[in-house]
């Protein structure tokens, strides 16, 4: 048993020093409760009305993000229409400012009320050190949240608009993709790829339509400008599908909006081919596709060959290597975009492969973790006349699409002449795929058989079809 030591003993702690370990422990005491319950150090040992003051506010927020976190779980759409939503995301960001600032000055005053100056230098230096370790941080981790928050808000305000929202028509949106590059001496970006998304306004359930960008002879929206200006349809010299744009922009006084003359020309074009109302339009510029793709850890894909790197015959600098492998953002934009060795039909294909990896691989948790580089670049990416109002509804509708296979039809050979295409058979291809993908049509009884050659990379060949253009299941054919 070891010794009892007695007042006066060299080892016995003095009055001094034990009230030091009590001042000290005083100290850290009201730090610590300023952590858990900010105003209740100030309740105890300080201004009393201050205390009282702050801890009704805290609660206050306490409950306020109990209620967000109820809301965000049984109401996804309110969640995301808040999340893109200019009112509330400036709200939200001021809140974490004026908390991170209020916060950090409790911990100040928290060390004030601590008597630091009573406290032995070694008791100090430690009650500083935990101050400012835990002010910092409390303080620097709203602050940081805060700045997603601008992120997200740069994000809405760059890439979205405050037009007018469409209905679903025949109860689904159609939405047209276009991808291109952006050049010097175009008007804009000149679409490369065109894509029509038409997804069920009920349960997400998606159709790619493709279309060729060497279409032509094609006829307009009855009644539209372009229909007017080409009765007989696009059928003047050079004229194809990727050209509409610039015809459009180089006579923007035709057109109600000469800003948006390519665009709304080429939806014109789009809806006359397909006989689909699209309801609104998202262009990709894939210069900057492949931020996106980095910005979430790459995608995993299927390459079926060596896909060539760097452009056309000398150009070519290097290849993505066959195998199932997930491919970061330079190569992926190759695998969807390279043209040696490939017709532009192995390229639709290996593009809606891209697209169906996209949906189903990115998962929310994925963006969240990723989401100041998604913002980034999806905002040097895309634009769009989506209404911002709109966007909560996609974004369900694309978790819904996520647990369900995406269907395609392309409008290309051998189905389709694309230099003189039957527009009453090519709409008829496209409205008896949509009634396959909602379960009003039944399969053909005689499917054709798969493909089992291999073609630029896709499953197929321009003679026989490439499976990933006309597909019931696009990740069956990918």
């Amino acid at each position: 048993m070891p010794p009892v030591l007695t007042p006066g003993h060299p080892g016995h702690p003095g009055p001094e020093e034990r009230a030091a370990r009590v001042r000290f422990r005083r100290a850290m005491t009201l730090m610590v409760m300023t952590l858990v319950l900010p105003g209740s150090a100030q309740l105890v040992a300080g201004n009393r009305r201050v205390g009282r003051l702050v801890l009704r506010a805290w609660l206050l927020l306490l409950a306020a993000g109990l209620l967000a976190v109820v809301v965000v779980a049984l109401w996804h759409g309110v969640a995301f229409r808040l999340a893109v939503s200019a009112t509330a995301l400036t709200l939200l960001r001021w809140v974490l400012v004026l908390v991170a600032v209020g916060w950090a000055a409790l911990f100040f005053d928290a060390w004030r009320l601590g008597n630091p100056l009573s406290l032995q230098q070694r008791q100090r230096l430690a009650v500083v050190g935990v101050n400012g370790f835990l002010s910092l941080g409390v303080a620097g981790t709203l602050l940081f949240g805060s700045h997603l928050v601008a992120v997200q808000h740069e994000l809405v305000d760059t890439l979205f608009v405050d037009g007018e929202t469409s209905e679903a028509a025949a109860g689904r949106y159609n939405v047209l993709l276009l991808g291109g590059d952006a050049g010097a001496g175009r008007w804009g970006l000149r679409p490369d790829s065109l894509t029509v998304a038409s997804i069920d306004a009920e349960t997400g359930r998606t159709v790619l339509v493709g279309l060729p960008r060497n279409m032509a002879s094609f006829p307009f929206r009855e009644g539209s400008v372009m229909a007017e200006q080409f009765p007989d349809g696009f059928d003047c010299e050079g004229c194809y599908l990727n050209s509409v744009s610039t015809w459009a922009q180089d006579h923007r006084e035709l057109f109600d909006r000469p800003g948006r003359a390519g665009v709304d020309a080429t939806v014109m074009a789009v809806e006359g081919i397909t006989g689909l109302d699209v309801s609104y339009y998202a262009m990709v510029n894939l210069a900057g596709f492949k931020d996106l793709v980095d910005a979430v850890g790459g995608v995993e894909l299927t390459v079926r060959d060596r896909i060539p790197v760097g452009g056309l015959g000398s150009d070519v600098t290097g290849y993505v290597e066959p195998g199932r492998q997930v491919l970061n953002g330079h190569d992926t934009l190759w695998f969807a975009r390279a043209r040696e060795g490939s017709d532009d039909y192995s390229r639709m294909a290996r593009q809606k492969c891209v697209m169906n990896a996209l949906l189903h691989q990115v998962s929310p948790q994925t963006a969240l973790v990723n989401f100041q580089e998604i913002a980034q670049a999806g905002s040097a990416m895309v634009s769009t006349d989506l209404p911002a109002s709109e966007v909560g509804r996609f974004v369900q509708l694309a978790l819904r699409a996520r647990t369900q296979p995406v269907s395609t039809v392309s409008l290309v050979p051998p189905a389709v002449d694309t230099a003189d295409p039957d527009v009453e058979q090519v709409q008829a291809m496209v409205r008896r795929a949509i009634d396959r993908a909602e379960g009003e049509a039944a399969p053909p009884k005689r499917r054709r058989k798969a493909p089992t050659t291999v073609t630029g990379g896709s499953l197929g060949s321009r003679d026989e079809g490439y499976a990933a253009n006309d597909a019931d299941d696009l990740a069956s054919a990918c």
